[in-house]
Parts: structure tokens; C-alpha cells; sequence
């Protein structure tokens, strides 16, 4: 009796000092502070249990914000993303408004580390105050985003940030899940002539709510024109991505700030026009949803990597499979079935 009132006691003091540190970092997080933020992402991204725990607790003290604009920038490598964001982060502070940028860095199969050097790239922007950088690794995780950039999204948003740029590892065929992220999804371009129709996928253009022809400076000047006129010809035999709502194609100068201006006004006004016609709230009401039906994948995908793949019968059937006395086709059927069996 006396170890079950111990246990009951401890128990009791756990809840008691999780609630404090709860209750403790929402206050820190609304009031701005950039440590509680950065600790909070990083709780975000751990893996350890009582981690997963609290995050979700203070996820669940957290207000959903909808005065902010969330901006997914993808393109090829070296398009020059991180360049167009500090270009435009900086602009955007000079108006008054908290820039915060996820950048997606993609991790090592071997090591699962990740360079994370995003913030070298944004000099200016991740010493300014009234900006916040986070790299983050992809963690093996398809779509061009971590696994956890919604639940940070939210923490940024918590954190007084106006607008919320998720720059992305770069083209590809899964680069369509952060597009489930944003309110408006950006895809930066070369100025290159000819194939360059070819040399991007036609999902990514068919997503995007605004096409911007990077580095149109110097020599290339004339070359982004011609790249910018050949795509807005070839958008007038494609779909409209969002209801009521026609793609255009911009041109700008990172390095020199050109067109910076306009690609912002066509941002502003786009998303006056989605809250008009109620299409913003409903985005990102079918945006949680599918953060919904993504975080129940994980846990299943961590619940077969961490459990499933270390019991006898598993790894039994996997032998099988290698000494090809059993099919791979019977041998999901059976895990699958495994599966249900002892974890529902």
C-alpha cells in the first residue's frame, strides 16, 4: 500500500511539473522569446517519448492563427531560394512584419545527419532581430519538408510571426506535400531558354500559385524575359491550381532587390481574394485534416521500424523472403496481418 501511495504521489508530481513547464513555455513562446522557440522546435523534432508528450501539450495550449501568411518556395538546386527569401524577408521586415523561415535540409541514409546550412546563406537575415531561422532536417521524409514543419509552423505563428516562408530541399516528383502547408506555393525558376519546359515537373507548375523567374539580372536579363513570356504561354493550356485564381509569372533580382516589390503585392492580393471567397479558411481546414492523416503515417511507420521489425515472426518471414522459400507478396500479407493482429 504504501509503494502504490508513493507511485500515486510521484505520478501526481510528474503531471504537476509537466503542467508548470507547459503553462511556463506557452508564456514564453506568445511573448516572443527566440530561446523558448528554438527549444520548442527542438522538442518538436525529438524522437524521445516524453518529448512527443509535452510537445503535444503545448501544442494543444496554442491558438490557431489565421492573420498570418505561410509561403512554400521550392525550385531546382541552385535556383537560388535562400537568396530570393532573405531578399524578400529583409523587405518585408522594413514594413514591419516577423519573418520566420523553415529550411529543409535532406539528411544522410548512412548517418542521418544533415548539413543544415541555410543560415550561412541568409547572412543578413539570421542576425536581423526581428527574424527567425530554423534549418531542419528532412529526416528521410518525401515532400520536401521534415516530418514535423506543420507542428513548427504553428509554434512560429504562436511566436508573433507574420509571415512564414518554408523553403524546401528543392524539385521533386513528392515536392508536392508542402503545397498541403501553405497558403501560397511559390516555385522559382532559371532564366534558360527552350527545354526549359522540360527540365522541371509539370505537377510542380500545375501547383504553383505564382511562377518567378530568379535572377534576371545582368546578362540574363533577356533570357528571363524570354523564360518568363514561354511560360505564361504554356500556363494558358493548364488548370487553375485554386479555385478562381490565374497563375502569372514574375521576374525578379534577388541580388539587387529587383521586383521584390511586386511579387509581394501579388501575395498580398492573392490571399485578400482566398479570405473574400472563404477559400483560405477552408485550405487550412482541409490542411488539418491531412496534418491529421500525416502524423498517424509516422506513428505507424515508427511503429513498424522501431517494434515490428524485431519480432521472431517478422524477422522469421524476412529470412524466408531472402532464401526465396516464401513470396514477397505473401509475406506482406502476413506481416499486415501480424500487424493488426497484436497492435490493435
Amino acid at each position: 500500500n504504501d509503494f502504490y501511495y508513493l507511485k500515486k504521489n510521484e505520478q501526481a508530481n510528474d503531471f504537476i511539473e509537466t503542467l508548470k513547464l507547459v503553462n511556463y513555455t506557452c508564456k514564453e513562446l506568445k511573448s516572443g522569446s527566440k530561446k523558448a522557440l528554438a527549444k520548442t522546435i527542438t522538442l518538436v523534432e525529438s524522437k524521445l517519448k516524453k518529448d512527443k508528450a509535452l510537445v503535444q501539450k503545448i501544442l494543444e495550449n496554442l491558438n490557431v492563427n489565421n492573420n498570418t501568411v505561410r509561403i512554400g518556395v521550392t525550385g531546382v538546386p541552385g535556383v537560388g531560394k535562400s537568396t530570393f527569401i532573405e531578399s524578400i524577408g529583409l523587405f518585408l521586415i522594413k514594413k514591419g512584419l516577423k519573418v520566420a523561415v523553415l529550411a529543409i535540409d535532406p539528411s544522410s541514409k548512412e548517418s542521418g545527419g544533415s548539413i543544415l546550412g541555410d543560415k550561412t546563406r541568409m547572412e543578413k537575415l539570421s542576425v536581423n532581430p526581428f527574424a527567425f531561422i530554423r534549418p531542419s532536417p528532412s529526416d528521410g521524409h518525401l515532400g520536401g519538408v521534415a516530418k514535423k514543419t506543420h507542428e513548427s509552423i504553428l509554434c512560429l505563428e504562436a511566436a508573433g510571426y507574420n509571415v512564414i516562408f518554408i523553403e524546401t530541399m528543392g524539385v521533386g516528383q513528392a515536392e508536392t506535400a508542402v503545397y498541403d502547408m501553405v497558403d501560397i506555393f511559390l516555385v522559382l525558376l532559371l532564366p534558360s531558354g527552350g527545354d526549359e519546359l522540360q527540365g522541371i515537373k509539370k505537377g510542380i507548375i500545375e501547383l504553383a500559385d505564382l511562377i518567378v523567374v530568379n535572377k534576371a539580372d545582368n546578362d540574363l536579363i533577356k533570357v528571363a524575359e524570354i523564360t518568363q513570356r514561354e511560360y505564361k504561354n504554356a500556363l494558358q493550356i493548364t488548370g487553375k491550381p485554386r479555385e478562381n485564381h490565374l497563375i502569372d509569372v514574375l521576374m525578379c533580382s534577388s541580388l539587387k532587390s529587383k521586383g521584390i516589390q511586386e511579387i509581394w503585392s501579388f501575395i498580398v492580393e492573392f490571399v485578400k481574394k482566398q479570405k473574400d471567397n472563404k477559400n483560405f479558411y477552408k485550405n487550412r481546414e482541409s490542411q488539418q485534416t491531412k496534418w491529421m492523416w500525416n502524423s498517424v503515417r509516422n506513428a505507424v511507420n515508427e511503429l513498424i521500424t522501431k517494434d515490428i521489425t524485431k519480432e521472431k515472426f517478422v524477422l522469421q518471414i524476412q529470412e524466408k523472403v531472402r532464401k526465396k522459400n516464401l513470396s514477397i507478396f505473401k509475406a506482406s500479407q502476413l506481416i499486415c496481418d501480424f500487424f493488426i493482429k497484436n497492435k490493435f
